[in-house]
């Protein structure tokens, strides 16, 4: 069982050929998650207008910044990855967007803005990236306006995979570069701790042992991928405790 195990775990690399795909089939002029490329209603659309200056933190491809761009003012995406950097920058160029910037970023260090700069921060699977993660959140806090808000997505601990993994003394974490995974309460309890007041905690798509396959499946059909993604998302109604993660609104 362990062995089997173990080589479920092994097919969740099939995310990053995905990326790969996505390119090499001509879905995508950029190498970018097929996720990216199937339309879904920004969650967060209620807390966007075109007044607000917006931090994405941590930015990657860049992906996410360019979605929000048309609803705001402008937006200022920061991470440590050259090579993400200069797929962000292609991308905004394709498609013609003006009003984003990216820029190196090391969040293990202080973010080198001025207070009360930014109206939003979003933190989209990055804090468990970072190991000094109460400096960044703070440094977050301070470069956000008084009522400034943060919205976040992190990886859950607590999914019936995760623990099966865990019983057999396998690492459970969905990325081998991630530091820390959260449960409802410990993700809570850390915003907490850097002032942030909790607004919202809601559960996120579903964790399943075949991530990797149903990624790879978007390298190679959008329509069946997109299947596939609506089936997660049924999953994640029925069985709330097993998301993959959670998406958070915090409150400066």
């Amino acid at each position: 069982m362990k062995f089997f195990v173990l080589l479920l775990k092994k097919t969740e690399y099939l995310s990053a050929l995905s990326i790969r795909l996505v390119y090499l089939t001509g879905k995508s002029k950029v190498p970018i998650h097929p996720k990216h490329l199937i339309r879904k209603d920004l969650w967060y659309r209620n807390l966007l207008n075109k007044k607000m200056i917006v931090l994405d933190a941590g930015c990657g491809s860049g992906q996410h910044s360019l979605k929000i761009a048309p609803y705001v003012k402008r937006v200022i995406g920061i991470d440590r990855d050259l090579k993400n950097l200069k797929i962000a920058k292609v991308s905004a160029r394709l498609q013609n967007i003006k009003n984003v910037q990216f820029g190196y970023g090391d969040l293990e260090k202080k973010i080198s803005f001025k207070k009360e700069t930014f109206d939003l921060a979003i933190l989209f699977d990055v804090l468990e990236h970072i190991v000094k993660r109460q400096l960044f959140l703070k440094g977050v806090k301070r470069v956000l306006k008084e009522n400034g808000r943060v919205i976040a997505v992190i990886p859950n601990i607590d999914t019936d995979w995760k623990r099966l993994q865990r019983k057999y003394g396998i690492l459970s974490y969905s990325d081998p570069d991630h530091k820390i995974e959260y449960s409802k309460q410990t993700i809570r309890a850390e915003l907490e701790k850097a002032g942030f007041k909790i607004r919202q905690v809601t559960p996120i798509s579903y964790d399943t042992p075949f991530v990797g396959f149903i990624d790879l499946v978007g390298g190679i059909s959008l329509p069946l991928y997109k299947k596939l993604a609506n089936w997660k998302e049924k999953m994640r109604k029925l069985h709330p405790e097993n998301a993959s993660g959670f998406q958070i609104v915090a409150a400066k």
